[in-house]
């Protein structure tokens, strides 16, 4: 099956649905015979199987799901072709996972559960069994009702059902679970309003300026050697920190030195591309291609490297404890259980990722390459500021928060729009201006940088004072002028999906545990 087909509105046969759940199947069977044939150290082979087809079936399912925030914003603002996206994300999701996904991890995801709590062994194998599997159904579905949600929180949800399922209420860091309830608030909140505050800018410097190419010309540059630093600073703080160790202010040294010989290098380039472009918003859009699709391999290397910990975390520990028969709090990593993540990411994300890129570039509000833009530096700027504050985020939810605080800020400034339009026109009209001069007067209007339209506003305002217009007026063309720019079924989909992951795969992992334990027992 052809990767462009991916590209298409036309929803995926029922026979290229069959092979790519085929394929999956294979890439989880396959996983588990590796395990089988290269367990020889280990106390029970079978259980390692089982475990690694577990993580191959996990690591699938988030690269069908969370990889898109990294690069859908970039396919729906046409800056990336589908295909184009999963090649890129495809590449540096597992390079990511492989060269910066480190040696060791931690076997108790975010510390949700005390282990020194499990003393026994094989109920410690059992709980990250089902913290496994549950975290992986728990994506699938998601996946499968277009709601991307976090992988991070998927994982910690199946930590603490099943430990709490093996050891009683008693065994959960209940400080580290409202620690995450409340980044279901903050990592969307913070997103959604950089990405507008970004937005914001972006207008008032270069798209309401009377000469936006000139505009462009001067902010451009500034603007991606901006993303430059913040991307580099990411990258350091949290891409490569498997491999390099930084502390922030140096982090932030390196990403600043970065930045300025973007600037040097990208002015001249920005220089020479507008000197062909028409003053026009489409043409100014045209500039932010490149650093979008930059944006989205640096995105996917960070989460490859951050993520994959998320599929092999639990089957390392795993490994772990039937090679040592103990349980500890750190886990070595073999080859063989990294690859499988990093392949398993970016088979997943080539299989079923199209569904949630076409949600998240979309399906929420229409982005152009300006509003891309915006999102993806909300991603890098809100992660570094988030981790020096000791907040609690999720990239998921940065990514999705920063879509629609551009939607709804692009509701807003539409409404308040169209409002003062409909007022200059009303207030025209009942001073005596003819029809061709109200025309006049709102073309004015329309083409006029921000400076001229506070000018003509105070020219309409003079005119309120000799008509003006009646309460029930106001809420009539307040009513009249809205559009709603952000989809409410999508918003309402995705918070429903965000708010039950933790419990929903908590719950799962909790009877899974079950279920693992009296299979054991019998």
């Amino acid at each position: 099956m052809n990767l462009a087909d991916y590209g298409s509105s036309a929803k995926p046969s029922r026979g290229g649905e069959i092979v790519r759940i085929l394929i999956a199947l294979a890439f989880v069977v396959l996983a588990g015979a590796y395990a089988a044939s290269h367990g020889e150290l280990v106390s029970n082979v079978s259980i390692l199987a089982i475990a690694a087809a577990f993580g191959a079936y996990m690591a699938l399912n988030i690269g069908a799901n969370d990889v898109a925030n990294n690069v859908g914003p970039a396919v729906g603002s046409k800056a990336l072709s589908m295909t184009g996206a999963i090649l890129i994300a495809a590449i540096f999701e597992a390079s990511g996972a492989l060269i910066a996904g480190g040696s060791v991890v931690g076997t108790i995801k975010k510390g949700i559960i005390n282990p020194s709590a499990i003393g026994d062994v094989a109920t410690f194998i059992w709980v990250m069994m089902a913290a496994l599997l549950a975290g992986a159904i728990w994506l699938n579905l998601a996946t499968y009702l277009g709601a991307p949600v976090s992988t991070t929180h998927s994982i910690v949800g199946g930590v603490m059902g099943a430990g709490i399922a093996a050891g009683g209420w008693d065994i959960a860091n209940w400080d580290k679970v409202s620690a995450i309830v409340a980044s279901w608030v903050i990592s969307p909140a913070l997103g959604g309003l950089i990405a507008a505050g970004f937005l914001i800018y972006i207008k008032r410097s270069i798209t309401y300026k009377s000469d936006m190419i000139a505009a462009a010309k001067k902010v451009v540059p500034l603007l991606v050697a901006l993303m430059v630093w913040a991307f580099s600073t990411y990258l350091a703080l949290k891409g490569l920190k498997q491999i390099w160790k930084l502390d922030f202010v140096t982090a932030m040294l390196i990403g600043f030195a970065l930045a300025m010989t973007a600037y040097f290098i990208v002015r001249p380039l920005v220089d020479r591309a507008a000197a062909s472009l028409k003053n026009e918003k489409d043409a100014v859009n045209s500039l932010f291609t490149i650093p979008l699709i930059a944006s989205a391999a640096l995105l996917s290397f960070a989460h490859g490297a951050n993520d994959v910990a998320n599929a092999i975390g639990p089957l390392a520990a795993i490994n772990d404890a039937l090679l040592h028969g103990g349980v500890s709090s750190k886990a070595s990593i073999p080859l063989w259980v990294m690859l499988l993540g990093g392949l398993g990411i970016a088979i997943g994300l080539a299989l079923f990722g199209p569904k949630l890129i076409r949600t998240v570039g979309s399906e929420i509000t229409e982005l152009d390459k300006t509003r891309a833009f915006c999102v993806a530096m909300a991603a890098a700027i809100t992660v570094i500021i988030a981790s020096q504050l000791g907040l609690p985020v999720s990239s998921t939810h940065i990514a999705v928060g920063g879509i629609f605080g551009v939607g709804f800020l692009r509701e807003y400034l539409k409404l308040s729009y169209e409002k003062k339009l409909a007022q200059i026109e009303k207030h025209s009209q009942r001073s005596g201006l003819g029809v061709d001069e109200t025309h006049e007067f709102l073309e004015r209007f329309k083409v006029a940088d921000v400076e001229e339209k506070r000018a003509i506003l105070r020219e309409v305002k003079a005119l309120q004072g000799a008509a003006p217009i009646s309460k029930e007026e106001r809420k009539s063309l307040k009513k009249a002028t809205k559009k709603e720019l952000v989809k409410r079924s999508a918003l309402l989909r995705i918070a429903a999906a965000w708010v039950i992951t933790v419990p929903a795969s908590a719950l799962l992992a909790a009877l899974i545990f079950y279920a693992l334990l009296g299979y054991s027992v019998a």
